[in-house]
């Protein structure tokens, strides 16, 4: 595509100043995604959506799109198939990214920081919330596995379902599969990105130092 260098544009929405921001980033992160839901409503684009990076025990990275699914004090938490590649890489290396790209405000958040396995209590609470349909693909799809066609995956699904659902009216009891749950990964750092013009963007990052948490500004 020759149009490639020429693609750009400039960033004008706002600034990001140190004096605006909360001393925690977790209040500050939670802050900006109560701003990325309202921007987002009902228009394309999750605001929950992030880019999970891992990488395997010899340092090769991978990455995909995942769901945050909560936030507290402690990090940011997702759930999974704990067969996954990507699990299988954080048992290896359990050091993990997180970025955050809501361009409707022209911001960005990136983590670094370690997953942890959820309590199989908490799991299982996440897991009896989620629609019938996901809990059933969550028995039914090896993940990362190599499947022969899209047929064996639905054949899979069927499967799945006439084990825990007796009749079509009868919405059944799906107990969460031993090999799904959920992480949270505990922040090492978190950076607040908000683009600028002229390339000048704002970049705030929170280190943990100490018992508490240092801010400082990165150059763009």
């Amino acid at each position: 595509m020759e149009q490639l260098p020429y693609l750009r544009r400039d960033y004008r929405r706002g600034d990001l100043d140190e004096t605006d921001v909360a001393a925690d980033p977790i209040v500050q992160f939670c802050s900006w995604l109560e701003e990325a839901v309202t921007a987002l409503a009902g228009g394309p684009g999750e605001p929950n959506a992030m880019t999970l990076a891992t990488a395997d025990a010899r340092g090769r990275p991978s990455s995909r799109t995942v769901l945050l699914k909560g936030v507290d004090a402690r990090g940011f938490v997702f759930y999974t198939n704990r067969t996954s590649r990507k699990a299988a890489e954080i048992a290896a290396n359990p050091f993990v990214a997180l970025t955050f790209r809501w361009d409707v405000l022209e911001r960005q958040v990136c983590v670094t920081g370690r997953a942890e396995p959820l309590p199989d209590a908490e799991s299982d609470a996440y897991f009896a919330s989620r629609p019938l349909g996901s809990q059933l693909s969550s028995w039914a799809s090896p993940q990362s596995q190599v499947l022969q066609d899209r047929s064996a995956l639905e054949s899979l699904f069927q499967a799945a379902r006439e084990q825990f659902i007796v009749a079509d009216a009868d919405d059944g009891v799906v107990p969460r599969p031993p090999h799904w749950g959920g992480y949270v990964v505990v922040p090492s750092t978190v950076e607040l990105w908000q683009g600028r013009a002229s390339r000048l963007h704002d970049r705030l990052c929170y280190r943990r130092g100490g018992n508490g948490w240092v801010l400082e500004r990165l150059a763009p």
